[in-house]
């Protein structure tokens, strides 16, 4: 996969113990990041991350004067006595290493003037060199729910000089000493405890999420529903919440070429019709009953098609091997691990149906990635996921597999249905924007520097 890296620029020189020049000038002599590609496993799905700049700003030229343009006015609407903090540990996380990649790619394209201070893993440093030269990118290596990371957090945002910290997960250490925002993206912790591997595990998380709710400027989340569950579990006020949607990467949106489609069809062996499902294997991802619905459709008649599974190891969930073996569907069901992101944009397009049957999501980018594609898409009817996916697909309770199957079974035998939910997958997945998004959490920086 080394042939997908692009190159990287070595950081600019720039002092960080004085302001940034500010003015036109230097907003115009800028130069927009080609990509941002990290080595390292993420979004739980690929073998590669990337930081993109969005299609419309790669190798064009920088024009200030142009609204809506590429370097929109708006980037010179500064913040001119905040430095901004980070937290980009987690970049090759599954959903939250998704969220601080899009945020940074943005920042960078949106932003050009305010100083901001990125914390990451050191053989991300590198890799995260090239967002521009108001990023000041310092390693960090205090390990993700970790004693030191309450301590090493706060000493290198005093040592920075950073002025407003953003901690893109609920991990926001009491001895920071600035004002701060943070991105609770969901409650499952508490939701599911059973699902954590032990009672130090829940006690962390549990004292995590109420305490960076309660102590932090302003709280982000990713959904309506995400913001109700917080308001259940942390008592306080709802103004003091914003909820700001995730979206889809341009990839997802985008025809794959032709020889691409036949390599991985070939590749994969993926055969006329399969069903795909593509996310993690953890236990609230509900793939039992998946495994279950499966077994049922093709039991009615269905039995050419296969289901293939994408984006986590399978040897960490043995359960999943039981549920295959049980229904004897060794020759049907196919386990693919994690994949690069530009083969995954390929099979949600020659998927015949994609389902998410989870029972818990803050937000759910999958279906919405599945939507982008033109692939209609068959999801539990709980917590975030009606919001997300509105009526652009077939919502089933993800607690009864017959339903899973039923919804299965409709949308693969009805042309007229499936036709409809990709017309609607495709209108809905357009509402969504990484640029809007990021747009709005810029403008609540600017808020909490102003004291709101």
């Amino acid at each position: 996969m080394s042939g997908l890296r692009c190159s990287i620029r070595a950081p600019c020189k720039v002092s960080w113990r004085r302001p940034v020049v500010r003015g036109t000038a230097r907003c115009a002599g800028w130069r927009s990041t080609s990509a941002i590609s990290c080595s390292r496993s993420t979004s739980g799905r690929g073998k590669k991350a990337s930081i993109r700049a969005p299609a419309a700003t790669r190798g064009a030229a920088i024009d200030s004067t142009t609204p809506g343009g590429i370097a929109n006015p708006s980037c010179l609407d500064i913040m001119p006595s905040v430095r901004i903090g980070i937290d980009a540990r987690k970049l090759h996380d599954f959903g939250i290493g998704t969220y601080i990649r899009n945020l940074l790619r943005q920042l960078a394209r949106l932003d050009r003037q305010t100083e901001f201070v990125v914390l990451c893993r050191p053989e991300d440093r590198e890799t995260l060199s090239s967002l521009g030269e108001n990023f000041r990118v310092v390693t960090e290596t205090s390990g993700n729910y970790s004693v030191a990371e309450q301590l090493k957090i706060p000493i290198a945002l005093r040592r920075e000089g950073v002025t407003l910290f953003h901690a893109p997960h609920y991990v926001l250490p009491p001895l920071v000493h600035c004002r701060s925002v943070v991105t609770i993206h969901d409650c499952i912790h508490l939701m599911f405890p059973q699902y954590l591997p032990n009672r130090v595990a829940l006690a962390y998380a549990r004292t995590s999420i109420r305490l960076a709710a309660r102590r932090a400027t302003r709280v982000l989340t990713v959904s309506e529903s995400s913001k109700r569950d917080i308001l259940r579990f942390v008592d306080i006020e709802p103004d003091k919440i914003d909820v700001i949607y995730n979206a889809f990467d341009d990839r997802f949106g985008v025809e794959p070429r032709e020889e691409d489609v036949v390599r991985v069809r070939e590749r994969y062996q993926l055969g006329d019709e399969f069903v795909l499902y593509a996310g993690n294997v953890k236990p609230h991802k509900n793939l039992e009953r998946l495994i279950q619905a499966f077994n049922t459709v093709r039991k009615r008649g269905l039995d050419h098609l296969k289901l293939v599974l994408i984006g986590d190891e399978i040897s960490k969930y043995a359960a999943l091997r039981r549920a295959v073996h049980h229904h004897q569907l060794h020759k049907y069901v196919r386990f693919l691990g994690y994949l690069p992101e530009e083969t995954l944009a390929v099979m949600y397009r020659l998927a015949a149906v994609f389902v998410f049957p989870s029972l818990y999501e803050g937000f759910g980018l999958p279906p919405l990635e599945a939507m982008a594609s033109g692939t209609p898409v068959v999801t539990s009817n709980l917590s975030s996921l009606p919001e997300v996916a509105g009526d652009a697909a077939m919502l089933v309770d993800p607690y009864d597999p017959q339903a899973i199957a039923d919804g299965m079974q409709r949308v693969l035998t009805d042309e007229r249905l499936r036709r409809e939910l990709r017309t609607k997958g495709l209108a809905r997945a357009r509402q969504f924007s990484w640029e809007t998004s990021v747009r709005r959490v810029r403008e609540i920086y600017g808020e909490v520097n102003n004291g709101n």
